[in-house]
């Protein structure tokens, strides 16, 4: 039996939803995530990047922060939340982690624990 750490899967799926956008072509039978769109003009790195490798990018600046104190640089989890949290019908943010956001959309159909928001707000200041 193979044993896989939590972010060799994560680099698993996140792989198999880069091949699998980047095919131009559906697959039978597969249904894919309806992601919210951000709202900057494009994200900070191109999206098959981003979808492969946001964790890496986050853990780096986290290490950055907290081991450096260097803050507000390109890879923010503050900066990601500020770009893709979208607002509810009454004007105010959804939490980035609500059921149909946009972390909570990939990371559930990935089946990938979003661990971040026990301690990280969910919506921009």
């Amino acid at each position: 039996m193979i044993n896989l750490d939590r972010n060799s899967i994560a680099g698993l799926i996140a792989l198999f939803l880069t091949l699998l956008s980047s095919t131009g072509t559906a697959v039978a039978d597969v249904v894919t995530p309806e992601v919210p769109m951000g709202r900057g003009a494009q994200c900070v790195e191109p999206i098959e990047i981003m979808r492969r490798d946001h964790f890496e990018f986050i853990k780096h600046q986290r290490d950055q922060t907290v081991y450096h104190g260097i803050r507000g640089t390109r890879h923010s989890l503050a900066g990601c939340i500020d770009c893709h949290a979208s607002k509810g019908t009454d004007g105010e943010f959804l939490p980035i982690n609500a059921e149909g956001q946009f972390c909570q959309t990939c990371h559930t159909y990935a089946a990938v624990k979003i661990d971040c928001f026990t301690c990280h707000a969910t919506v921009p200041d």
